[in-house]
């Protein structure tokens, strides 16, 4: 058996209830692919892109649904060593990329204004682009069940407002496109423990403006998103479905008992109709 068979294996035997039940939950739940779909599964060369990849391909072997995948990888500018090692784990996954050339990062460092935001919308725009160059209706990316509860979080400490993260979303600036995310219902610390069990180095942080920062996984709290990562990593000490319970706050939405919420350009406020109950 092939070092990438085994590691394709390893999906559907010993993280199938951690892993693979979840990400067909997530793709069955949300509704995520559609017959004759032509998907571009967005790389940037670390785990959760990674893995998505490996699932959405054996989804495609062994499901009951015929759409196609493109693997497609936007070099931002990475440094020599990074798109290297993004080739190489792509090579020994068995996962055919096809890689094209930005200058973001470039444009990017000399902004000092929010640069991770730029950035993340820039990419986007860029990746859609070329998507939809191949042919493809939908763009995967590989964001996970904790960017979700993060997202949550960050929405309602630094945001004000309470939103999330959608499983599914229609472009608003690229018509005929859409955005899934296929590891939606699937935990991180799954994902890196199927990373360490099958010995699999990726690429964390390749940004050129805080490469020479310390990583998270080294110990650095160098993000808003990493704070929140740090909270609910204590909060799961108190208590261990807490991560569950914020995902499902989102889905429980009383609107009776909410001061005002939007909708589209319309806030509806308790005011308005309160004399009419």
């Amino acid at each position: 058996m092939e070092r990438y068979e085994e590691i394709e294996r390893s999906i559907i035997t010993k993280y199938r209830k951690k892993i693979w039940n979840k990400f067909t939950e997530g793709i069955k739940e949300y509704n995520m692919i559609q017959e004759g779909d032509k998907i571009a599964v967005c790389m940037s060369g670390g785990k959760d892109s990674m893995l998505m990849a490996k699932c959405l391909q054996e989804l495609q072997k062994h499901g009951k649904i015929n759409f196609e995948l493109v693997f497609l990888c936007m070099n931002p500018g990475y440094n020599e060593i990074n798109k290297q090692k993004i080739i190489s784990n792509a090579k020994l996954l068995n996962i055919p990329i096809t890689m094209f050339e930005t200058d973001i990062f470039d444009r990017v460092a000399g902004i000092s204004f929010h640069p991770c935001y730029v950035c993340a919308r820039m990419r986007r725009g860029h990746l859609y682009e070329k998507a939809k160059e191949l042919g493809c209706n939908k763009i995967a990316l590989g964001h996970h069940f904790d960017d979700v509860i993060e997202t949550i979080l960050m929405g309602m400490f630094y945001g004000a407002q309470m939103q999330t993260m959608m499983p599914k979303v229609k472009s608003t600036s690229h018509p005929g496109m859409e955005l899934i995310r296929p590891l939606y219902l699937v935990k991180e610390a799954n994902i890196i423990s199927w990373k360490e069990k099958n010995d699999l180095q990726f690429i964390q942080c390749a940004c050129k403006v805080t490469e020479r920062c310390t990583t998270y996984d080294n110990g650095a709290v160098s993000s808003k998103r990493a704070e929140m990562k740090e909270l609910i990593k204590k909060l799961r000490q108190i208590y261990s479905d807490i991560d569950v319970n914020i995902f499902r706050s989102a889905q429980n939405v009383n609107l009776d008992t909410l001061i005002s919420y939007r909708k589209g350009e319309y806030t509806h406020y308790f005011l308005d109709d309160y004399d009419k109950k």
